[in-house]
């Protein structure tokens, strides 16, 4: 199976500013493609969509046309942009009126390298380019995860104003000593959600309760800093038409930054939820996760506030995290339908009123327990497209609680996030002025307070003070 891993550059002016022209040529073959078939629709002429048709096209204007883009690495543009077009027609022929065709031109587009126009020499990745320039040298910030023999292709594209590479490798699935294989008769089901990413509820009274309120937490602060600058730099915003200042160019550049920093921190703290949940269950062999789909309700229009929590969530990114790693594992991943999983006592089968809090408690027989929980144990139960089956796993009795995103800023023993502006009194919701840290001494501040205004005093009042304060 396929594996990617992210992995970022240290690179030298020179070398950031050969791969983002890189970057801006495969830009330029996007947008040829784009103005050749408008030039053909406008005199009536069909459009070149086809890989191979494209490809001629392309060979006939001849090497050095984008600079030092090679014909390998410009083909690999020419496929994506033929694979977005006939995709979008599929979807359009079998009735989805939304599906556009790729008429959008990009300044920046990603390029991929096949096999054999790259080199990886410990953390030095060397680059094939046009006949006729030197090679592209880049330092990689870490090792490539994988074997050098495993690794397929490598992907040069930005975040922001950085430049990464995407290392794509063949990773074998993983295999295990005999009688400690996973067992497709073991069944666990997957609970996603906001504030839990992933509750399981697995076989033998056994459950795990991924947290994921430092995510939750980093996308809140996020989004009161990206507020905040708005309001600060709202009056010295350009009207349409004109050009912006450069303070103006210097803040978007910065805010673009920021918003590309917290999206990779947040992508890596759902890796490690998912990552959390394939060894808890490849240490309990199982086999089978039944995890519950919940784009369903993506759709759903539900106020401002829950709309953007759940936009927020990218729930489609943590469950393709959850099936690439399972996959790996060995591990059979099965979405089913969660609808009503969270309001069906697993005791009794009875419906009962979705608890606003973290209890779920039924009204008919008096069960008690986690309300994710409940959700994944009834998980556990559904069949792809049936109802809910009869109880064959017992309730999580011995629940594993994780967090995910240790990494993210907050999180650490002071549990405050270094980006939060000290309060002040005048401040609204403010806690008050911040508090000065204890005096090395072990005594207390007032103690300290009246020493330091008696200072001027004789010595005898401070032995006084002294002997009156401490035991």
């Amino acid at each position: 199976m396929l594996r990617t891993a992210r992995v970022s550059l240290r690179l030298t002016p020179a070398q950031r500013r050969r791969g983002f022209g890189l970057l801006a040529s495969a830009g330029d073959v996007w947008a040829c493609v784009l103005d050749m078939n408008r030039w053909r629709r406008q005199r009536g002429l069909y459009g070149i969509v086809d890989f191979q048709q494209l490809c001629r096209e392309l060979h006939q204007a001849g090497s050095g046309t984008f600079g030092e883009l090679n014909a390998q690495c410009a083909e690999g543009v020419l496929r994506r942009y033929s694979d977005a077009w006939f995709a979008a027609a599929k979807r359009r022929k079998n009735g989805d009126a939304t599906a556009r065709f790729p008429r959008r031109k990009r300044g920046l587009v990603p390029v991929r390298f096949r096999y054999g126009n790259f080199v990886i020499e410990g953390q030095r990745l060397r680059l094939s380019v046009a006949r006729g320039y030197p090679p592209l040298w880049l330092r990689l910030d870490r090792e490539v995860p994988y074997p050098a023999d495993q690794v397929r292709s490598i992907t040069l594209l930005n975040d922001g104003r950085r430049l990464f590479v995407d290392v794509t490798a063949e990773v074998p699935v993983a295999t295990y000593e005999p009688g400690c294989e996973p067992a497709p008769d073991r069944v666990a089901g997957v609970d996603p959600g906001v504030i839990h990413p992933f509750a399981v509820a697995g076989p033998d009274g056994e459950g795990l309760v991924v947290s994921g309120r430092a995510i939750r937490a980093e996308t809140h602060v996020h989004l009161k800093d990206t507020k905040y600058r708005r309001r600060k730099m709202a009056p010295r915003a350009p009207k349409p038409g004109q050009a912006g200042s450069r303070r103006w160019r210097k803040f978007r550049a910065r805010q673009r930054k920021l918003e590309a920093r917290h999206k990779r921190r947040v992508k890596q703290a759902q890796h490690e939820a998912a990552k959390t949940v394939v060894t808890w269950a490849a240490q309990r062999r199982i086999g089978t996760l039944m995890v519950g789909d919940p784009r369903g309700v993506l759709e759903v229009k539900a106020g401002r506030r829950h709309n953007r929590r759940v936009r927020e969530w990218r729930v489609g990114y943590l469950l393709r995290c959850l099936k690439d790693k399972a996959e790996q594992a060995g591990i059979r991943v099965v979405l089913v339908d969660e609808r009503g999983t969270s309001s069906t006592c697993p005791a009794c089968d009875r419906r009962v009123p979705k608890p606003t809090g973290r209890v779920f408690t039924c009204m008919h027989c008096g069960f008690s327990g986690h309300r994710d929980l409940v959700g994944g144990a009834n998980i556990a139960r559904r069949g792809p497209g049936g109802p809910i089956t009869t109880n064959t796993n017992e309730f999580p009795v011995v629940i594993t609680h994780r967090r995910a995103g240790r990494h993210l800023p907050g999180t650490g023993p002071a549990r405050r996030d270094p980006r939060r502006r000290p309060h002040h009194g005048t401040v609204d919701g403010a806690i008050g002025r911040p508090r000065p840290a204890p005096p090395p001494g072990g005594e207390s501040l007032a103690l300290r307070a009246r020493i330091n205004n008696m200072v001027n005093s004789p010595p005898m009042f401070v032995d006084a003070a002294l002997s009156v304060e401490q035991p």
